[in-house]
This record gives structure tokens, C-alpha cells and sequence, in this order.
């Protein structure tokens, strides 16, 4: 409302250039950063933004000789920017979609475990199929996913459930699903077995995700089930740091059979109770943007396809 009344009152009119500059100052903190990454010369770029806080008729940074920061004149500017910009990319790739080109920006957030696509693989070829589309990953934990889905700054995201979880606010649709195994350093004594327990694992020292996560909450879930309880001394954000940590005899792991397989030097055993991960496509409710809309077709999801289970 702010934004808008000042427009009229003064009969003037921001353009989205303006508001680039703005949301590139906004998220480095320095004006000639933001000039590099908008390929302007600064004086030009602090200009237009001098120029639109007077039609604004209020400042949106706070300058200082060390940094840049919003004022709350510009913590209030800087959604609708991003929205006003997000809805001028989406008009130019619905023009072009009706022209039979894709084109525009596409981010794809993913668990670092993802194994039911290759998604490399997948994004090689979405990238030769439609190469004026400009492909973003993102990597975090499934609610952290789902979430950045549901609130529109993902496209789509590929995550890892409990089995006893569902995806919520988005769109849905399960991939695979599969067992974890326990995951050891060469030399211990799991190596050489074929299968286990949960209860035989009960003395050993974990190497976990982070507490409060969907990939803790698996094997949280199952040894709670198994009644038995267990030592996670060690825990970590990233899988490839998890391995590391296994690796060097710190402890034991459970992660999915499928994605082990990335981890040749490990051993790896069955477990008769294991967790079991489902790895589900999510998306949005609403509409997509002509790229996600491709992709979703490509995985037989969406527009042209198996329209999914619908989250609460």
C-alpha cells in the first residue's frame, strides 16, 4: 500500500530495473557487488536507486563506510519487489510458452540423498531440451523443502519421508520407496554379516542427521518402535560429512539402501527392522510456470500427467 500510494501521489512510475537493483543490494550488502552482479557501473546503479527512493519518498538503505542495510522502508519494498519481478519472469515465459518455446528460470530443491532419479542426469537433459531456461538446485532437509514449495521460492522439490509422514501444503507424488541399511568403516564387526537387528545395534555409537529432521526421524521412529534406544554422539547437516565420519571408525550409520551405493568403500548390512524412507516429487499447488511444468510432464506428474496426491 505504501509503495502504491506514493506512485500515485507523485504520477511517477518504477520500473524493474530499479527493483533488481534494489533486491541485488538488498541480498549482498554492498552497492558494487550488486553493480558487478547487475553489470552496471556503480554510479549508474545508485543513481536509479537514489532516483526511486525520491519518488518513493523514502529511503530504503541505511549507508554506512562499512555496510548496507534495509530500512524498514525497505524490509516493507523488497517482497512486493521480488513479486513484482517473479511476476514479470512468469509473463515473459507464458509469452514464449505460447509460442512453443520454454523459456524463463526453474529451481529444483532436492534432499542430498535423493535416489529415486538421477537428478543429474535429469537436469542434463531438461537443460538440452529447453537451454533458454536458466536451472537453479537447491539442497536442505525434506521440511525445509517443502516449505520453500509451498511459500513459492522452489518450483519443486525431490525429499525423504518416514513412512508414516506425508507431504503437507503441496502437491505430491511418491518415487520409491525402500529400507535403510546400517552403514559401518571397513574392519568392524558388522562387515562380513548379512543381516541384523535394530536391538544388535543397540551398544553402537551413531553418526546421524540433525536431530528434529525427516533423515533422523526414520531411524529415530524405528528404533522407538524396536523399543530400543541408542547413542547418537555424532551428528551432521550433510550425508558426505556423515561418511566421513563413519569412515574413520567414529561410529555407525543407517542410511537408504539405494543411495549407498554411492559409498562403495563402506560396508553396508541389511536390517531384518529397518526405517523405510519414501522419496516423494513435491510441487506446488497452484499453477506452474511453463519450465516447472516441463519437468513435471517429463516425470509424469502435473500438466500432461499424473496429477499426485494433494498434501493437507
Amino acid at each position: 500500500m505504501f509503495v502504491i500510494r506514493s506512485i500515485v501521489n507523485e504520477d511517477r512510475s518504477m520500473d524493474l530495473q530499479q527493483m533488481r537493483y534494489v533486491v541485488a543490494v538488498a541480498e549482498t550488502g554492498n552497492f558494487t557487488r550488486a553493480a558487478e552482479r547487475c553489470l552496471v557501473v556503480q554510479s549508474a546503479l545508485s543513481h536509479q536507486i537514489a532516483r526511486l527512493e525520491r519518488e518513493l519518498g523514502a529511503r530504503l538503505f541505511d549507508r554506512t563506510s562499512r555496510r548496507v542495510r534495509l530500512t524498514p522502508a525497505g524490509e516493507a519494498f523488497l517482497p512486493a519487489a521480488h513479486q513484482a519481478l517473479d511476476a514479470a519472469e512468469r509473463a515473459r515465459a507464458e509469452v514464449a510458452a505460447a509460442a512453443g518455446e520454454v523459456r524463463g528460470k526453474l529451481t529444483v530443491g532436492a534432499i542430498p540423498t535423493v535416489a529415486a532419479v538421477d537428478l543429474p542426469a535429469l537436469l542434463r537433459d531438461y537443460r538440452a531440451r529447453h537451454p533458454r531456461v536458466r536451472i537453479t538446485l537447491r539442497v536442505g532437509g525434506s521440511a525445509w523443502l517443502t516449505e520453500q514449495v509451498a511459500q513459492g521460492a522452489l518450483d519443486l522439490a525431490f525429499i525423504g519421508l518416514a513412512s508414516s509422514g506425508r507431504p503437507e501444503g503441496v502437491r505430491s507424488r511418491e518415487l520409491a520407496r525402500g529400507d535403510h541399511v546400517a552403514v559401518a568403516a571397513p574392519g568392524h564387526w558388522l562387515e562380513g554379516r548379512s543381516e541384523v537387528d535394530l536391538r544388535e545395534l543397540a551398544e553402537e555409537t551413531f553418526v546421524d542427521f540433525t536431530a528434529g529432521g525427516a533423515g533422523r526421524a526414520q531411524s529415530d521412529e524405528a528404533f522407538a518402535a524396536a523399543g530400543v534406544r541408542r547413542e547418537v554422539a555424532f551428528e551432521a547437516t550433510a550425508v558426505d560429512l556423515i561418511a566421513r565420519l563413519v569412515r574413520e571408525g567414529l561410529g555407525i550409520s543407517l542410511l537408504p539402501a539405494a543411495y549407498v551405493a554411492e559409498l562403495p568403500d563402506l560396508c553396508t548390512v541389511r536390517i531384518r527392522d529397518a526405517p523405510t524412507r519414501v522419496e516423494y516429487l513435491v510441487w506446488s499447488r497452484f499453477r506452474p510456470a511453463p519450465p516447472a511444468a516441463a519437468l513435471l510432464s517429463a516425470l509424469g506428474a502435473g500438466p500432461g500427467g499424473d496429477s499426485g496426491d494433494e498434501g493437507s
